[in-house]
């Protein structure tokens, strides 16, 4: 895998899961009477958003949303963190550090269809 293909690959977690995460924490707080209507249909329009971003990637389907998993629980418990102000214990970073070497492994495995 070359390094500009790397790049293109990892270049739109960051954007996705902000976009998965704030959308879908937008709309865990509508849903729980926390803020108006319109939050919630912001969280849905940006969750769809975070579908448009996650197709950008040059791997497959299957791949780039296994990989999105792993990144998801890093990036929920860094939410969590930051937003919510509840830091995450020892069990919630061993755990996000399996998951994200489990990530790694799968998504930047040798793969014929890329």
């Amino acid at each position: 895998m070359t390094k500009e293909l790397i790049y293109r690959s990892v270049a739109p977690f960051l954007p996705a899961g902000l976009c998965e995460i704030g959308g879908g924490y937008l709309l865990w707080t509508a849903i729980k009477g926390k803020q108006p209507f319109w939050v919630g249909m912001l969280g849905a329009t940006i969750l769809a958003i975070y579908g448009v971003v996650a197709a950008l990637q040059p791997s497959n389907f299957g791949r780039t949303y296994a990989a999105y998993g792993g990144i998801f629980v890093l990036m929920a418990l860094l939410w969590g963190w930051m937003v919510d102000k509840i830091k995450p214990d020892i069990y919630g970073i061993i755990g996000a550090a399996i998951i994200v070497a489990g990530t790694i492994i799968i998504f930047f495995a040798p793969c014929k269809a890329m």
